[in-house]
């Protein structure tokens, strides 16, 4: 009589992976290999026939990169908010850390279709924004922020914002505080002590922070259609208009390839670059280095 095989934590592992595997392969993996299917097969047969007409459209390649502009403004917008807030809270200690900590996770609670429709409400002509300016006697007219942009830019940073603070705190926490200590024992004035020491420590959380916040804002749908206004468009409101309005399928299909091309890449960059170059740069100065400022 044969014994049964004795259980495995390798086999018990194996059996969980199958149910979300599965779910990948359904939900993921075979939509988005019929959308790339889509984009190569057009009314003409099989080929690239949705990417040239594509990119002879001078329309497609304006909003392409008006979204590389506005994910580049909104990162770095979330780096100049997010940074000087993401030290602080790391120093601080006890419950007043973990109230911080819960303000930075309480937009995560409410809903970016909410958050979007409320700054919509702000800046309408007659909102708070224009009320505010008008009673300080800074405008003698309600603005149109909603058709200049700059409702999109706020909106998008309000969003993105927690998601520029989180990797910050992550590699701020990491730090040793020790080595400050060292610097100014050494002889390093407190700038120094931040610049060469605290601020290249922390380039691992920067450079997380950027490629989350530029990545994630490349295919922001909502907001820019809430906020953007007729004067603002992004590549995600270019798909939906090709597949919803205009029933252009392989355009709109070769339109998301595009994106999701180029997001592959700059994720692609940011692992074999960013990553390396950051690790490099946030070695522990030698305490010569400090004190000498060649850190």
């Amino acid at each position: 009589m044969r014994r049964p095989r004795p259980w495995s934590p390798e086999a018990g592992y194996r059996a969980w992976i199958i149910l979300p595997a599965l779910f990948m392969l359904a939900f993921f993996v075979i939509p988005l290999g019929r959308v790339l299917f889509t984009s190569l097969s057009p009314a003409d047969g099989i080929g690239l026939g949705a990417y040239q007409a594509l990119f002879r459209d001078a329309v497609f390649s304006i909003v392409l990169l008006e979204t590389l502009r506005i994910a580049l403004m909104v990162t770095l917008g979330c780096l100049v908010l997010a940074y000087p807030v993401a030290y602080v809270v790391a120093e601080l200690r006890g419950r007043w850390q973990r109230l911080a900590l819960a303000m930075i996770l309480l937009p995560f609670w409410t809903s970016a279709v909410i958050r979007s429709y409320a700054w919509l409400v702000i800046f309408q002509r007659q909102g708070p924004f224009n009320q505010v300016l008008l009673g300080l006697g800074v405008i003698d007219r309600p603005l149109r922020p909603l058709n200049s942009g700059l409702a999109l830019d706020v909106g998008m940073l309000h969003i993105m914002l927690p998601f520029m603070l989180l990797p910050l705190l992550s590699a701020m926490w990491r730090i040793d505080r020790r080595l400050l200590l060292a610097a100014s024992v050494l002889g390093a004035p407190p700038w120094r002590q931040f610049v060469h020491v605290y601020l290249r420590l922390s380039l691992p959380g920067v450079a997380a922070g950027c490629a989350l916040v530029f990545i994630t804002s490349l295919g922001f749908y909502i907001t820019p259609a809430l906020l953007g206004g007729s004067g603002t468009m992004m590549v995600s409101q270019l798909i939906y208009q090709q597949a919803s309005r205009l029933l252009n399928w392989p355009l709109a299909s070769a339109s998301g390839s595009v994106l999701l091309i180029l997001t592959s890449v700059l994720f692609v960059l940011y692992q074999r670059i960013g990553q390396p170059r950051t690790a490099r740069r946030a070695r522990p100065p030698v305490a010569g280095d400090v004190a000498e400022g060649r850190a």
